[in-house]
């Protein structure tokens, strides 16, 4: 079984936004004409690891059977030795995020949003309607959860108090808005719409205002990520109906594009280190998706996981 999470009609990408059943894509985009594109060392392994990561990483797997959340030390390459397993639930826990201080994990289960201690205990329900709502995050200050709801119609980016109050809608448009991601100044949010007629990134003001796109090309450029100093948006970029989806980073205003990973394969969902030196990412390069790290700059590419089942959708926290 494929996971719990659908967001585009194979493979990785359908873990991506999760069972709703419409099928939006996954990530992908080249640059445009005005940007210049400079691959880096994306496939070695042979740089030196850059700064110390640290911290921990959640993800789900399916290794034991259901889809459930679990956690790992960032160097812990293929042997898990710090492997925890945090739920165990039949209807399936995925999309974990670390919050900021690195406590608790926010994550969707059943078409909800949970929030839980970082160990997995003191699991409390945050939203409760028959609508579908998923991939949350947290605001820097951890005082603000951001995720996709179905609850008016069509998938849209909602807010709400880390304790599941104070629920306000942010995007409000026919097309299909997810995927959002808090600045770390706390003042915009990065997602991924496709209003213009194709999947693109957008960033807009917290309270949903002043929305403009950064990115526009013939492919897809989706589930953007701020790094942690805000000057650089880590994404993927994936040819439409095509098995061909490679990880980016760009300046916040969509210049100097750099392709990190370059493969025959699926490399996805990045997602920086606390510190800003490292990416963590999934990948079906060896078979089926494992998670994967590299420096930010692309070199020192190396496995992390190693299991029959697959294991997707990395957080990393400090």
């Amino acid at each position: 079984m494929k996971t719990v999470c659908v967001l585009v009609v194979t493979g990785s990408l359908l873990l991506l936004v999760a069972c709703s059943g419409s099928t939006p894509p996954t990530a992908t985009s080249s640059p445009t004409s005005e940007t210049t594109l400079t691959v880096t060392p994306g496939n070695g392994a042979s740089s030196p690891i850059s700064g110390s990561g640290g911290g921990v990483i959640a993800f789900y797997s399916e290794r034991d059977g259901g889809a459930d959340i679990y956690t790992i030390n960032p160097d812990d390459y293929e042997n898990s030795l710090n492997l925890r397993r945090l739920t165990v639930n039949p209807s399936g826990d995925i999309a974990p995020a670390i919050s900021p201080d690195g406590t608790r994990i926010v994550f969707m289960s059943d078409s909800d949003i949970y929030v839980m201690n970082i160990d997995g205990t003191n699991r409390q329900r945050l939203t409760n309607t028959p609508a579908y709502d998923s991939h949350p995050g947290w605001s820097p200050d951890g005082t603000r959860i951001v995720f996709i709801s179905e609850r008016d119609g069509n998938r849209e980016i909602y807010a709400m108090n880390a304790d599941g109050s104070n629920v306000q809608r942010l995007t409000d448009d026919p097309a299909e808005d997810m995927r959002p991601n808090w600045s770390p100044d706390g003042t915009q949010i990065l997602f991924n719409s496709e209003r213009d007629g194709n999947w693109n990134i957008y960033v807009m003001d917290v309270d949903g205002t002043n929305a403009r796109r950064l990115t526009e090309s013939p492919k897809w450029e989706l589930f953007p990520q701020w790094s942690p100093d805000g000057t650089q948006i880590a994404y993927t970029l994936a040819t439409p109906n095509r098995w061909d989806q490679e990880i980016y980073v760009m300046n916040t205003d969509g210049t100097n594009v750099r392709q990190l990973t370059d493969l025959p394969a699926a490399s996805e969902n990045p997602i920086w280190s606390p510190d800003g030196s490292q990416i963590v990412f999934q990948s079906d390069r060896d078979g089926n998706f494992e998670i994967y790290v590299m420096n930010a700059d692309g070199s020192n590419q190396r496995r992390l996981t190693n299991n029959p089942a697959g294991d997707y959708w990395p957080s990393w926290g400090p």
